[in-house]
């Protein structure tokens, strides 16, 4: 398999492929030509894996792959969605029909993620919920099932076309309040665009990080108050690379096991009288909150999935403070550990994802873990310049001999949140 390993190095978008193909569906099968192209990108999780939703600190950054959505406003109160992966006929429907998930009118499979932006922006007071009816066209780059939050990418691109056509100007992130303050609303309707439209869990950290990354930056995000920071990520001066391996095992958090592990946290959070299971050890220890459990009552499996949550919170802050030291070269161990604590205590990984982060690590890489929300999807690995072929070479061969699809393993850098594109 020697020189048979082709690794991408994703630098900057192409947006402009991805929108000429957005364009042209639209162009082709809705008629004429759309009032703009508006772009989100998926996202990779550094560190702070299944905490969002238990108020914890999460490390994402923005990937280069982006969803491109072609978008014109309606008068007549309809929607039409279509998009490259489903491009023999749109879906259709009147906007005031719409349902959440699971009652009659709800909408079923992919169109239910744009269309539920705009159910919830409707609902919205204000200048976000004056566009009623959309045409709308989609392409993306973002790889489907990797774990890499196509959906957000989907949403959140619908939600800032969705704002600028309501007459809400936008600019690049972290322009200044007043955009930040949007994007921040924006990032509440695909929220809830996805848990109730779609029917899709999700704690929020994916659609943060798609409306509110910046370039060469990590997003710090604090699930509880909903504050970030931004951390750069200076990799390349330290001769290491961020090495994203798509195991091809599908990834869908629609199965309910997601839910389980967030209801589960939930019940530890309810035992210990807070709000935020993830800031339950802050003035004490891990073990303290856990025997605090343990006298509660809560059964084993909510002591393992909360273990997994405190712990994380506590790698995530101690890998913060390394990257501020101009330490990154340090902070593989943590990543290790993540993987271990979501593989054992929160019991999210898979064969495929276990194969590949003992692949990296036996080839040179500094670290490596599962990202994303588990059950196939990617892995990451931080590895030096001078290893990314070697590492590279034996994942793949682990991957092939176990018996798994073979990965794609992609370079990348830390890339700017949603914007228009066109």
């Amino acid at each position: 398999m020697t020189g048979d390993v082709a690794v991408d190095r994703v630098a900057a978008p192409d947006v402009e492929r991805t929108a000429a193909t957005a364009r042209e569906i639209f162009q082709r099968s809705l008629g004429g030509e759309p009032a703009g192209l508006w772009a989100a990108p998926g996202r990779v999780n550094l560190i702070g894996e299944h905490v969002d939703y238990a108020g914890g600190t999460s490390l994402p950054l923005a990937l280069p792959h982006r969803t491109v959505v072609a978008a014109r406003p309606r008068e007549d109160g309809r929607v039409r969605v279509i998009s490259a992966w489903a491009p023999e006929e749109p879906w259709e429907g009147a906007l005031a029909d719409v349902r959440p998930a699971g009652q009659d009118g709800a909408v079923a499979g992919w169109p239910a993620y744009p269309v539920g932006v705009l159910w919830a922006l409707a609902q919205r007071e204000g200048r976000l919920g004056e566009v009623t009816g959309l045409d709308l066209a989609v392409a993306s780059d973002v790889p489907v099932g990797a774990g890499l939050s196509s959906s957000a990418a989907l949403t959140c691109s619908t939600a800032l076309a969705v704002a600028e056509l309501a007459g809400v100007p936008s600019s690049a992130p972290g322009a200044g309040a007043d955009e930040d303050a949007l994007r921040v609303e924006l990032v509440a309707a695909c929220v809830r665009a996805e848990n109730e439209g779609a029917g899709s869990p999700t704690g929020g950290m994916d659609q943060q990080a798609s409306l509110r990354a910046r370039a060469g930056h990590l997003l710090l995000l604090d699930a509880a108050d909903g504050t970030v920071e931004h951390v750069p990520l200076a990799l390349e001066e330290h001769g290491l690379v961020l090495l994203v391996v798509d195991t091809r095992a599908n990834h869908a958090l629609v199965d309910g096991q997601y839910a389980a592990r967030r209801a589960a946290c939930d019940r530890a959070a309810a035992l210990l009288g807070t709000p935020h299971l993830a800031r339950a050890a802050r003035g004490s220890s891990v073990l303290d909150v856990l025997d605090r459990l343990r006298a509660a009552g809560a059964e084993a499996e909510v002591l393992r999935r909360a273990r997994h949550v405190l712990t994380e919170e506590e790698r995530t802050r101690a890998l913060v403070a390394l990257l501020r030291a101009g330490r990154p070269g340090d902070v593989g161990p943590l990543l290790d550990a993540s993987h271990a604590s979501l593989r054992e205590d929160h019991e999210v990984s898979s064969p495929e994802l276990d194969v590949v982060t003992d692949a990296a690590r036996a080839a040179g890489a500094l670290g490596a873990r599962m990202t994303g929300g588990g059950f196939g999807g990617s892995a990451l690995a931080l590895v030096r310049e001078g290893d990314v072929d070697a590492v590279a070479e034996a994942v793949t061969r682990a991957a092939v001999h176990a018996g798994h699809p073979r990965p794609q393993l992609v370079a990348v850098v830390a890339a700017a949140g949603a914007s228009r594109v066109g």
